[in-house]
């Protein structure tokens, strides 16, 4: 599996950091990125809990 953000969507809430901190986190410049595009197989669930919660839809996790 994939993840991706649209940077230029996310209001920098922070979930998907809270929920899947091993592929998300919270860029220095404000918006949350991906730092490990494959997604680790033990985190797939958490990653895909991270783009269903997200309140803009901005994550996509495939």
């Amino acid at each position: 599996m994939k993840a991706e953000i649209d940077r230029d969507g996310c209001i920098s809430c922070g979930l998907c950091a809270s929920i899947c901190s091993g592929v998300f986190r919270m860029g220095d410049d404000g918006p949350a990125e991906v730092y490990v595009e494959t997604v680790p197989s033990d985190m797939e669930k958490d990653a895909l809990e991270a783009q269903d919660s997200c309140p803009v839809s901005v994550i996509t996790v495939e």
